[in-house]
């Protein structure tokens, strides 16, 4: 259940008048309109049922400004509309069962996020954090604040010419691209919603301009929440976890989702996750359109008891919009394959502990290395510009060998004597195809034909595991950051006690495995000899 309070700006809807409006600007501020402002619009330029904006020009600077006024009596109207829907939310409680979310809380959460838009000082320090956050990329724009202009009632900030994201045919007449202003809108997001955790709760069209430079501004910072720490690291988890089908994992994330409290039992979860998700998996997950995902969730929702925690609908609500003003560009946009490349940079590179074992366990199943899940998150993390070949390689070597890495250690050496094996016999098939036949027959025992006495299959398996592992390099060193130097701090980790240990164990291993085969081609040369 997502309660949607449309206390939102948007043009057409019924103003107050414009004398009480200046007489607020005047009341508030303890200045006359004329001393304040060299012009202003004698009408709203929108408007909503908290407030509504005019457009003026400041008279000490010049900047042209947005103003936006408070409606009188709207706490009075809130606190009645809120006290009448809590009453609804009380009954649903006590008399819906299969509504197993806590309808009073989540109604009390939305309250306080309006009543937090009634204080436009709070909008207004709301605004200067998400700048903080997130205008530091290019295609981002949050205006700033007049604070000299600004009270609770009268919020002042920079006027910014734009268009709707909504309105495509004007943007594209502006030589703009409609889905790189989403993508940067859904990018922005994954770095609100899972980076910081502060978040914009209310990202409209009418919030979300266009603007002529090609950035995509954010308006009207009322309506923010945030998301708790633990679940940040949760929710990158949990698309780890369905990426792997791994639906046992997937239930227990819902314990740190606060989905359930510790003492239920998930495992009757576990058919219901897998019977939705193994049908909608039969795409990829990047194929997966993002409401599809949140329907089929509600469906298992509702049949347990999950509680939903208010933040969980505001990022639903979120990503909802978005997707929408996606698909209304392009009918095969897909927001989860637009989000892969965060997902995978933040993987590689994020040394949070929770992270780390994410990235471990996508990494190996079954006690084997998938390159191709390491390949897949490299190719896909070099598509976000924050990608750093530097902090990718890293964290792994420090996680491997701190103490609690053994496990991870043997993994590690039966991989590295696999590659070392693939490069050496690859190598010498390679390089048998060369030399001439009569030595073939000198050199290699006889066996004229092949080097090894080797399946064609094992072969193509050894040679097609090393050009992976080349691609791999070729990737990181591709890289926009990529520098050989960054490698001296790894010659620093492997002069450790524990990674000498490693480089010999690796060492010993290959030994073994090239003197067994080795002995294979001896004794199968004097088999046929004989």
């Amino acid at each position: 259940m997502i309660i949607c309070v449309l206390y939102i700006y948007q043009d057409g809807l019924p103003t107050f008048p414009d004398e009480d409006a200046f007489e607020c600007i005047e009341r508030e501020l303890g200045l006359s309109i004329d001393s304040i402002f060299s012009s202003i619009s004698s009408s709203p330029i929108a408007a909503a049922s908290l407030g509504q904006v005019y457009k003026a020009k400041l008279k000490k600077s010049g900047k042209v400004v947005a103003v936006k006024v408070q409606r009188p009596g709207i706490e009075e109207a809130i606190g009645l509309d809120f006290y009448l829907i809590r009453g609804l939310g009380i009954l649903i409680n006590k008399y819906v069962d299969r509504f197993t979310t806590d309808a009073v809380a989540l109604i009390d959460e939305f309250a306080c996020r309006v009543f937090q838009e009634l204080n436009y000082v709070q909008e207004g320090q709301n605004a200067r954090r998400f700048k903080k956050l997130y205008a530091d990329k290019e295609d981002i724009l949050v205006p700033d604040v007049f604070w000299d202009y600004t009270s609770a009632k009268v919020l002042t900030i920079e006027w910014v010419d734009g268009i709707k994201l909504n309105e495509q045919e004007a943007i594209e007449r502006q030589g703009l691209n409609v889905l790189d202003l989403v993508n940067a809108g859904i990018q922005c997001s994954l770095r609100q919603l899972l980076e910081y955790g502060y978040f914009h709760a209310d990202p409209h069209p009418g919030n979300l301009l266009a603007t002529p430079e090609g950035k995509l501004a954010f308006l009207d910072f009322g309506m923010m929440s945030e998301t708790p720490e633990e679940a940040r690291f949760a929710i990158i988890g949990h698309v780890v976890h369905l990426v792997n089908r791994d639906y046992e994992a997937m239930a227990q994330d819902y314990y740190a989702l606060d989905f359930l409290s510790r003492d239920v039992d998930v495992s009757p979860i576990v058919p219901a996750l897998r019977n939705f998700f193994d049908d909608a998996l039969n795409y990829t997950v990047s194929e997966l359109n993002f409401r599809t995902i949140v329907d089929g969730l509600g469906n298992v929702l509702y049949e347990y008891p999950f509680n939903v925690p208010a933040y969980y609908a505001l990022i639903l609500r979120s990503l909802t919009v978005l997707e929408g003003l996606a698909l209304y560009a392009d009918p095969n946009f897909k927001v989860l394959a637009a989000s892969y490349p965060y997902f995978a940079k933040r993987l590689l590179t994020d040394p949070n502990p929770y992270l780390r074992d994410a990235l471990i366990e996508l990494l190996f199943k079954d006690g084997k290395f998938r390159w191709n899940r390491l390949e897949n998150l490299l190719v896909q993390g070099r598509k976000d510009r924050d990608f750093s070949a530097k902090e990718a390689l890293q964290p792994v070597l420090k996680v491997l060998l701190s103490p609690d890495g053994e496990v991870l250690r043997n993994l590690v050496i039966k991989e590295a004597i696999r590659v070392t094996e693939a490069f050496t016999l690859g190598t010498i098939s390679e390089t048998y195809r060369y030399v001439p036949d009569f030595l073939r027959s000198l050199v290699f025992n006889g066996n004229a034909k092949e080097p090894l006495m080797m399946s064609e299959t094992e072969m193509q398996s050894m040679v097609e595991l090393r050009d992976q592992v080349i691609r791999i390099w070729r990737n990181l060193q591709s890289s926009n950051d990529f520098d050989p130097s960054i490698l001296l701090p790894i010659l620093q980790v492997l002069q450790q006690p524990e990674a000498r240990r490693l480089g010999g164990r690796v060492v010993g291993g290959v030994t073994q495995r090239l003197g067994a085969r080795l002995l294979m081609q001896l004794l199968g040369a004097s088999t046929t000899a004989s």
